[in-house]
C-alpha cells in the first residue's frame, strides 16, 4: 500500500472541508463489521462537489498511469466508487464495468455489470478500503469473470492490518490517494482536532477491533 506526499494532504483537506469525513473520538460510529470507530467516511459526498470530484479523478488517473500503464479496463466497486471510476475511465478513454456487492437474484444473476472480454487487464477502483473484505470480494468477482486484475486504487484507506493481510493474501496491490495517518495530521494542522483527540484516534488505529470496549 502506498500514498503520496502533497497529494495526500490535498485530498485529506478536501474530504474534511466538505465533511465527507466525520471525526468524533468520544462518540464512535459503528461499522457493518462490528468495529467501533472514531471516524466515519462517506465519500459519496464528493460527487456533489465538482472541484473535489475532478481532483480525485485526475489524481487517480495519474496513479493509474504511473503504476498500471497497461490497463485495459476500469472496474468500479458499487456503489461508492462508481462515479470516480467512470471519471477515470473517461479520462483514459477506457471501457468501464462495475462490481455489485453480490450477484443479482434475477435475470442473468450477474455480479460484474458491463461488457467484459476474458483476459482484459483490469484495475479496480474503490472509494475507501477499511477491513479489505468487500474490496477483495470485488477482486475475486472480477477474476471469476476471467479478467486479469492488475491491482487496486482507492481514494482513502484506513491502513488497517486486516486489509493489509487480505490484500497481501489475495495478491492485490493497493495505491491510495490518502490514508488515515495523513488525514489525522491534516485534521490537526487545520484545527479539526486537538492533540488529545489525536492520541485517542491513534490508539484506535493500533487495535480497532478491541478499542472502546
Amino acid at each position: 500500500m502506498s500514498v503520496e506526499g502533497e497529494t495526500s494532504f490535498l485530498i485529506s483537506s478536501f474530504l474534511l472541508k466538505i465533511q465527507a469525513v466525520k471525526i468524533n473520538p468520544h462518540n464512535p460510529y459503528s461499522w457493518a463489521s462490528g468495529i467501533k470507530s472514531p471516524i466515519y467516511c462517506d465519500l459519496r459526498q464528493t460527487i456533489s462537489f465538482p472541484q473535489v470530484r475532478r481532483q480525485i479523478a485526475l489524481q487517480l488517473t495519474r496513479l493509474l498511469k504511473e503504476h498500471f500503464p497497461k490497463t485495459e479496463l476500469i472496474a468500479g466497486v458499487a456503489t461508492g466508487a462508481i462515479v470516480p471510476a467512470v471519471l477515470v475511465a473517461e479520462e483514459l478513454g477506457l471501457p468501464f464495468v462495475y462490481v455489485r456487492s453480490g450477484a443479482k437474484t434475477h435475470g442473468l444473476g450477474k455480479t460484474v455489470e458491463g461488457r467484459v472480454i476474458a483476459g482484459q487487464k483490469t484495475v479496480v477502483i474503490e472509494d475507501l478500503v477499511s477491513t479489505g473484505k468487500s474490496s477483495m470480494q470485488a477482486v475475486n468477482a472480477l477474476r471469476e469473470a476471467n479478467l486479469e486484475v492488475l491491482g487496486m486504487l482507492s481514494v482513502f484507506s484506513y491502513g488497517l492490518p486486516d486489509a493489509d493481510a487480505s490484500l497481501r493474501e489475495g495478491n492485490c496491490k493497493l495505491f491510495s490517494l490518502t490514508d488515515y495517518d495523513c488525514l489525522l495530521q491534516t485534521a490537526l494542522s487545520e484545527g479539526a482536532i486537538n492533540a488529545d483527540d489525536l492520541m485517542v484516534l491513534q490508539s484506535w488505529r493500533k487495535n480497532p477491533r478491541n478499542w472502546f470496549v
